[in-house]
C-alpha cells in the first residue's frame, strides 16, 4: 500500500502514518474491530466473561448469591461490563490517534531519539491518499465503535433501570 520512495519521505519507516495503520491493523486487540461482526460480539462478549472474574468475587462480598442473587446479577453485569467499555475506549484511543495522523497535512516524527524532532510535510498526492484511507477504511471502524458505544450505553442504562426497580419495588 505504501508505494512512496523513501527518498521523498524523511519520516522512519516505522513512524509512517500508512505504516502505523497496517501495524495496528495487525495488532491483536485493535484487529478485534476489523473481524466480522459475530467475531467482533464473541471478543467483547469474551472481555465480559473476564470482568466476571473480577466482578463476581467483589459483587458476592455485597450482595451473596443465596441470599440476593438479582442484586448479585445486576451489579456483577455491570461491573463486569466496565472491563468491555475499557476495551472500547482503548481501541477508540488507538484508531483515532492513527485517523490522526493520516488526516493530519503535517507529521511530527524522531529520527533517532526524543531530542532530535522533526515536521515533514506531506505532498498533496500522499495527503489524498491518507485521507482516503481515513475515509473508506477508517470510517467503518469508527462506525462500528460508536454502534458498540451507543449497545454499551443502552445496556447499563438497561441495567441501572433493573436496579432501580429491584432496590424499589
Amino acid at each position: 500500500m505504501n508505494d512512496l520512495p523513501t527518498s521523498e519521505c524523511p519520516v522512519p519507516r516505522e513512524q509512517q502514518p500508512l505504516n502505523e495503520y497496517e501495524q495496528l491493523k495487525e495488532a491483536w486487540l485493535f484487529r478485534w474491530v476489523t473481524l466480522t461482526r459475530g467475531q467482533y460480539i464473541r471478543k467483547l462478549l469474551w472481555s465480559w466473561g473476564w470482568g466476571w472474574l473480577l466482578a463476581g468475587p467483589l459483587t458476592a462480598a455485597s450482595f451473596p448469591i443465596k441470599t440476593e442473587p438479582i442484586k448479585f446479577a445486576i451489579c456483577g453485569s455491570l461491573g463486569a461490563g466496565l472491563l468491555v467499555v475499557l476495551v472500547v475506549f482503548r481501541l477508540y484511543l488507538g484508531w483515532s490517534y492513527i485517523r490522526t495522523r493520516l488526516q493530519k497535512a503535517t507529521i511530527p516524527y524522531e529520527e533517532s531519539g526524543w531530542y532530535d524532532g522533526q515536521t515533514w510535510e506531506k505532498p498533496q498526492a500522499v495527503l489524498t491518499r491518507d485521507r482516503l484511507v481515513v475515509s473508506y477504511q477508517l470510517s467503518p471502524i469508527f462506525q462500528r465503535l460508536r454502534m458498540t458505544c451507543m449497545m454499551l450505553i443502552m445496556l447499563g442504562a438497561i441495567d441501572v433501570l433493573a436496579w432501580l426497580l429491584f432496590i424499589n419495588p
